[in-house]
């Protein structure tokens, strides 16, 4: 029996404001001692009142805006009743019945092409504490309890581990472009609960389906996913098929899901209209200026860069996962194009000038970004924000290789360089006497003299032996101190030796 796996992802994205959700509390405290950042309303005391957050509003309604999603002009807060050690109130501020917003849509691109992802809803609420068990005893901190969360609910469109993944990548993305959260799932500010089953290939019919909670990481969502696949296939080919909704753990150790409970329903958590806050209400004119600050989101910026740039998908999207190598990189690419039009012996109008160098100084700049400044950051633990090159003088330095002023090996000591201090490039080429030897008469010399040293080699290589290029290319590489240009020296040699 083929079968067809079906996989829907519960996303909960902690909000990056100041304080919490219904409280005047700070907000993302990690470090913090346990419990000093609590009051009365977020622990639940008796005569408090909650008063909702409005930057937590608008950063839901503007991620629910990138997600397509149509934002209701009405939503209502809900009680979801439920006791936990980590929930004070013994219910948790969520949305219900009328959420914040509803059916969305984002593409996500894997090996197999674009998949389409419908959004059910994103609603709003409010995080539980956090709980550290150990064998005796369950301690709770209440810093993280009222905490603004986004709930992001998809359809069950999902048919593979890695669509799943490359969603939640997607949805981090837009977090972080949008600056509503750092979405770190390490430090539980983006967490996923997923909803898997299985089904004859052809059904349309929903099967009863295994939870997996609290996921807190790409990878381990891959592999739980995958794990639960060969589960419930082995079940469905002993003709026992899971026949009840469960909650499951993912146990990172034993690489494998571990059934925890059966799976409460929505009758279970006595849902009814929160009583202490009135009904969520937006104009029009609110949501259109929220949707005006909206930034170009990762999506259109790479469709942008493959077509203005002539990048390939796989280049635009690795420059487009940090909002500030993709900034940078534009700002690199507009320095060079006006460092280009200085140079000497370039003839035609601005637009031709750069339409003829263009694949090349992209090519050049994705390079040196993706390659050699990514190299150094992770050598020297930093990031883009850290950078001391500016990008007038990263361009600088992309025309000086471009113009074959500096050749290859000379251009990774300038660039280290550069790094470390910040300092101009032409300063460095000429402190550090790095300039390419670019006078043929001096290395029609230098080729002499080799020539004239290394009778046995010229022999062989006027024999036929090609590939001895490289030796006397290597010993006039040796002479200029690694200054010269290869492709140069190759040429001399050759008109040398013929």
């Amino acid at each position: 029996m083929n079968l067809e796996t079906v996989i829907g992802l519960e996303i909960h994205i902690q909000s990056k404001t100041k304080s919490k959700m219904f409280c005047d509390c700070q907000n993302l405290n990690d470090k913090e001692d346990p419990n000093t950042h609590v009051c009365q309303i977020c622990l639940a005391h008796p005569g408090t009142l909650p008063v909702a957050n409005k930057q937590a509003i608008d950063f839901g309604i503007m991620m629910a805006l990138a997600l397509n999603c149509k934002i209701n002009k009405k939503s209502i807060w809900s009680r979801k009743n439920y006791f936990y050690p980590d929930l004070s109130k013994g219910y948790q501020i969520s949305q219900f019945d009328e959420p914040l917003s509803e059916n969305g849509h984002v593409t996500v691109k894997t090996k197999e092409g674009d998949h389409r992802i419908g959004i059910t809803r994103l609603h709003l609420e409010e995080d539980a504490a956090k709980n550290f068990h150990s064998k005796d005893r369950t301690l709770v901190d209440y810093n993280r309890g009222g905490a603004p969360l986004m709930e992001i609910v998809s359809e069950p469109d999902f048919r593979t581990p890695e669509q799943a993944r490359v969603y939640l990548q997607e949805l981090r993305l837009l977090a972080r472009y949008l600056e509503v959260s750092d979405a770190d799932m390490e430090k539980g500010h983006m967490r996923c609960d997923a909803n898997i089953s299985m089904r004859p290939e052809g059904e349309d019919k929903l099967y009863p389906k295994t939870e997996i909670k609290n996921l807190n990481s790409f990878r381990s969502v891959e592999r739980a996913l995958a794990y639960e696949i060969k589960r419930q296939t082995d079940l469905w080919n002993k003709s026992t098929p899971v026949d009840y909704s469960s909650t499951r753990g993912w146990d990172e150790k034993l690489l494998k899901t571990v059934e925890q409970r059966d799976k409460e329903e929505s009758a279970d958590y006595r849902y009814f209209p929160e009583p202490d806050l009135k009904p969520l209400i937006l104009s029009e004119d609110e949501i259109n200026k929220l949707k005006a600050t909206l930034p170009e989101l990762p999506q259109e910026k790479r469709l942008r860069f493959i077509n203005e740039y002539g990048l390939k998908y796989i280049d635009a999207k690795l420059l487009v996962e940090d909002k500030g190598v993709a900034k940078y990189f534009e700002q690199v690419m507009s320095e060079t194009r006006s460092w280009l039009e200085s140079l000497d012996g370039m003839e035609g109008s601005s637009e031709e000038i750069w339409e003829q160098s263009k694949v090349k100084l992209v090519k050049s700049v994705f390079g040196w970004i993706t390659s050699e400044l990514f190299k150094l950051f992770k050598e020297n633990n930093t990031s883009i924000s850290d950078i001391k090159i500016t990008p007038e003088n990263f361009a600088e330095f992309i025309t000086l290789v471009f113009s074959r002023k500096v050749n290859s090996t000379s251009a990774q000591v300038l660039f280290k360089e550069m790094f470390d201090t910040g300092g101009d490039p032409s300063n460095i080429l000429d402190e550090k006497d790095l300039s390419q030897v670019g006078d043929t008469k001096k290395l029609n010399k230098i080729i002499e003299k080799i020539v004239k040293n290394n009778p046995d080699q010229v022999k062989e290589y006027k024999s036929g032996k090609e590939p001895l290029i490289k030796f006397f290319i290597g010993q006039a590489m040796k002479e200029t101190k690694g200054k010269a240009d290869p492709q140069v020296l190759e040429d001399l040699f050759k008109n040398k030796l013929k």
